[in-house]
C-alpha cells in the first residue's frame, strides 16, 4: 500500500507541475475524480452536483480560473455566479494575492508557534483598522465556523452566562458549538444533542421575538451570554433583514447587558455593497467573525475580533486559553493582507453596490416577466437570491444556466432559492451575458410548466 500512494503521489505530483493537459488527460482526470470522490470522499457529493450531472458526457472538473471566469479540466469556459459562497470576492487567483502568498512561501510557510510572527501582528493591527466600532484584537483560525466557535467561546468567558439567543434558518457552521446555533434541522437533528447551554432560536428579523425572549430569560433567571445573527442571512437565501432589526438589536443588547455578534464570515469584506454587512445600519458588535474572502480566494483563513475590554479574557490569567497550531500562519496572514490591500485600494464594497443594484434591479424584471417562475427577488451588493415557487423550478433554472456556462448554486440541500454571489471585480458586460443566457434559460423552463 504505502509502495502504491508512493507512485500515485508521484504522479499526481507530475499532474499538478505540469502548465497544460491534454483532452485525453482531461478525460482520465475526470473519470479518476469521480471515482476517487464516489469511494473515498462522499459519494452523496456526486448526486447533488450539477457538473456532473448536468454537464453532458463529460463531468465538468474545475481546474483554472482568472477573475469572474473558470475553466474545467477539457477547457470549457464558465462565468462565476457563485463565487464559492462568497469565498471568491477578488475573483480566481487574484494576481496581488497569489504574488504575495508566492514570496512568503519562499521565505517561511508555517510560523514556530514559540517566537512572534509578524505577518500575525500586521494582519491584527489591520483588522483592527478597517473593523467597526472599538473593535481592536484579533485571533486568527482557518475557517468560518471556527471563528464563530471563538466568537462563542470569548462570549461566554466575558459574561459568564451560558445562553444565546440566534435566528431560525440561520448558517454558522458545522463544528458543534457553532451547529448548535445553526437554525436548521437539516444539519442540527442527526448530531443531536448539540451544545449543553440554552439556545433560542427566534425568527429572523423580528427584534419583538428578540426581546420577548430576553425578558423571559431575565425573569426566569437564564443569563445570556449573546445574540448571533448574521447582517443578511446568506445560507437561508440573502434575506434582508427590516431596517430596524440591528440598530434594535444594539440597544436591546445594551439594556440587557448581553453582548452583541455578528457573523460577517459570507457577509463582511465589501460583499453586500459594505464594507461591513452591519455598517448598512451604522451597528458596532462586540465581537465580530469573519472569514470566506479575507484570503482573497487563495488561502484559507478566518478570524473573530473583539474590543480591548471583552479580549481581556484570552489575555488572562492564561494568554493560551485559545490556542491552534494551523490557523493564522504567514502563508494565509499574506493572503490576508493583499486581500484586504486589494478590497481597500480598489474600494470594492462600492464596486458591489453599484453592480448589485443593476443586477437585481435586472433580475426583478425577469422576475416580472415570468410570475410562474419567479417568487421574489431579495438581497443586498452582490449577495443575492432568486426565489422561486418550488425546488423543482430552482434546480431547472440553476441546471440550465449551468449548460450555458454560467455557474450558481442553491442552498446546500435545496434549489427553492438560488444565489447569485459572483466575485466583486465582474465586468458589466460579464453580467449582461449571464442576464442574457438566464432569458434564455427562463424562457426554456417556462415552457415546462
Amino acid at each position: 500500500m504505502l509502495e502504491d500512494a508512493l507512485a500515485y503521489s508521484r504522479r499526481w505530483l507530475e499532474i499538478i507541475h505540469k502548465p497544460e493537459v491534454t483532452p485525453a488527460e482531461g478525460e482520465g482526470i475526470i473519470r479518476e475524480s469521480l471515482s476517487n470522490f464516489a469511494e473515498h470522499f462522499n459519494r452523496g457529493w456526486l448526486e447533488y452536483r450539477k457538473s456532473v450531472t448536468e454537464a453532458g458526457a463529460w463531468a465538468a472538473t474545475e481546474w483554472t480560473g482568472s477573475g469572474a471566469v473558470f475553466r474545467d479540466v477539457l477547457g470549457r469556459e464558465y462565468i462565476d455566479c457563485l463565487g464559492g459562497y462568497g469565498l471568491l470576492d477578488l475573483g480566481w487567483s487574484h494576481p496581488k494575492v497569489v504574488d504575495t502568498v508566492r514570496a512568503q512561501l519562499a521565505r517561511t510557510p508555517m510560523p514556530s508557534q514559540e517566537l512572534i510572527d509578524p505577518l500575525r501582528g500586521v494582519l491584527a493591527r489591520l483588522m483592527a483598522q478597517i473593523t467597526p466600532g472599538d473593535i481592536k484584537y484579533s485571533f486568527f483560525a482557518a475557517s468560518g465556523t471556527e471563528a464563530v466557535e471563538g466568537a462563542i467561546k470569548v462570549a461566554k468567558m466575558y459574561t459568564r452566562k451560558p445562553g444565546f439567543i440566534v435566528a431560525v434558518n440561520a448558517f454558522h457552521g458545522k463544528t458543534m458549538g457553532s451547529l448548535s446555533m445553526l437554525g436548521k434541522s437539516d444539519y442540527r437533528a442527526p448530531a443531536m444533542p448539540l451544545y449543553a447551554g440554552p439556545v433560542y432560536h427566534v425568527p429572523y428579523g423580528d427584534a419583538n421575538a428578540v426581546e420577548r425572549q430576553l425578558a423571559i430569560c431575565q425573569k426566569v433567571g437564564v443569563g445570556i451570554a449573546a445574540v448571533l445573527m448574521e447582517p443578511i442571512q446568506g445560507e437561508a437565501g440573502a434575506i434582508v433583514p427590516p431596517d430596524d432589526f440591528w440598530p434594535r438589536l444594539r440597544e436591546l443588547c445594551d439594556h440587557y447587558g448581553v453582548l452583541l455578534i455578528a457573523d460577517e464570515v459570507q457577509t463582511g469584506m465589501g460583499r453586500t455593497g459594505k464594507l461591513w454587512g452591519v455598517d448598512h445600519w451604522n451597528v458596532a458588535p462586540d465581537i465580530l467573525a469573519v472569514g470566506k474572502s479575507l484570503g482573497g480566494g487563495v488561502m484559507p483563513v478566518s478570524a473573530f475580533c473583539s474590543t480591548e475590554e471583552i479580549w481581556q479574557v484570552m489575555m488572562e490569567p492564561n494568554p493560551f486559553i485559545h490556542t491552534t497550531t494551523t490557523g493564522g500562519g504567514p502563508l494565509a496572514c499574506s493572503a490576508a493582507i493583499a486581500a484586504i490591500n486589494v478590497t481597500l485600494e480598489e474600494r470594492l464594497w462600492e464596486q458591489a453596490a453599484e453592480k448589485g443594484t443593476y443586477f437585481k434591479s435586472k433580475l426583478q424584471e425577469l422576475a416580472t416577466q415570468y410570475p410562474q417562475i419567479y417568487k421574489n427577488v431579495t438581497g443586498k451588493g452582490l449577495l443575492i437570491g432568486q426565489h422561486f415557487h418550488n425546488p423543482e423550478t430552482g434546480y431547472k433554472v440553476a441546471a440550465g444556466l449551468f449548460k450555458r456556462g454560467v455557474l450558481v448554486a442553491g442552498t446546500l440541500t435545496s434549489a427553492h432559492t438560488i444565489r447569485m454571489e459572483p466575485p466583486l471585480i465582474i465586468t458589466y458586460d460579464q453580467i449582461n451575458e449571464v442576464l442574457n443566457r438566464l432569458s434564455d434559460t427562463l424562457t426554456e423552463v417556462a415552457r415546462t410548466l
